[in-house]
């Protein structure tokens, strides 16, 4: 089962199933192990790019060892300075993690689901060692994404793990549909996208998206936390359309924050269209400087968690 193409994210995998009557196709990128497309009985629940463009705004990337930005690329490990290198375009800030241009190797597939591996070797500005892996996993109603990092190196490492998709509802305009994010607090940011320090209660302020605002009211880069639990311990968040629609993002226990980002400039086959990342985040931005949400991983621990994008009809 070759992969079905090749562009600048390298091998692309087809994964197809028939679930409970229901009809499942999603394709898996070697480059960032990204997920660049997903369908329900033909309803498409990710926002494609073109095959022959890098993916815009990092759709569908594995962030990992950090998810979001670490200001300046630079913090402090056991009081020593730590320079990671600048990777936000237009900004000084190391975006994303260390794996965003890393080819995985597959370890495992079936004709509905994968499993990729990539490694986090000992570098400037993160000196551990890191063996991670992301099996996509076709469901009834969407797809199960699970995510293992174990540390392979001889002193505790600080891991964030994150992952970017753009959500869409067939051919609904992005613009009509409504956003839920079932959080009580937002992170402040400054100018540069990094927190502040300050959480708010989201109650009264034009963050608080826990009944819904529409995609063509909000202009997003934002973060929330506190996310309001459910009772396996997760945490759901989801796009609406009009007649019902739903796209839900449900993630594990452990993350606990949830970034939205909105963009009129996502490159499309057919040109620029508005487009909505709804990304897990286990850390906000900047944690490595923060500590907020990092997990220090022993050597030989090892860490899983898991997220899932589900369709449901009208």
């Amino acid at each position: 089962m070759p992969g079905t193409s090749s562009s600048p994210m390298g091998e692309f995998f087809d994964l197809t199933a028939t679930i409970d009557g229901r009809r499942q196709h999603a394709v898996v990128t070697e480059v960032a192990a990204s997920l660049r497309s997903l369908a329900v009985d033909g309803v498409a629940l990710i926002q494609e790019y073109p095959v022959d463009a890098r993916p815009p705004y990092c759709a569908g990337w594995v962030l990992v060892p950090w998810p979001n930005r670490v200001a300046d690329g630079l913090w402090t490990y056991d009081g020593v300075p730590q320079q990671l290198e600048c990777t936000e375009p237009g900004g000084a800030n190391a975006l994303h993690g260390l794996l965003t241009e890393t080819p995985y190797r597959v370890t495992e597939r079936t004709p509905g689901a994968i499993t990729l591996a990539a490694q986090v070797r000992p570098q400037a500005g993160y000196p551990f060692e890191l063996e991670t892996s992301v099996r996509y996993e076709l469901a009834a109603d969407g797809i199960h994404v699970s995510h293992m990092v174990r540390n392979t190196g001889s002193q505790p490492a600080p891991v964030g793990l994150g992952a970017h998709p753009f959500l869409r509802i067939g051919e609904v305009p992005t613009r009509d549909l409504k956003l839920v994010i079932d959080a009580d607090t937002h992170i402040e940011i400054d100018d540069r996208l990094i927190p502040t320090g300050t959480v708010t209660d989201v109650t009264g302020t034009r963050h608080d998206f826990r009944t819904g605002q529409l995609i063509r009211d909000v202009d997003l880069d934002d973060a929330w936390a506190d996310v309001r639990r459910n009772g396996d311990g997760g945490s759901t968040h989801y796009l609406e359309a009009p007649d019902g629609q739903q796209v839900r993002l449900h993630m594990d226990g452990s993350f606990g924050y949830v970034q939205a980002f909105t963009t009129d400039q996502f490159l499309t086959d057919s040109g620029m269209a508005t487009a909505v990342a709804l990304e897990p985040m286990t850390a906000p931005a900047d944690a490595l400087n923060s500590g907020e949400g990092l997990r220090w991983l022993q050597p030989g621990e090892e860490w899983e968690l898991s997220w899932s994008i589900a369709y449901q009809s009208a």
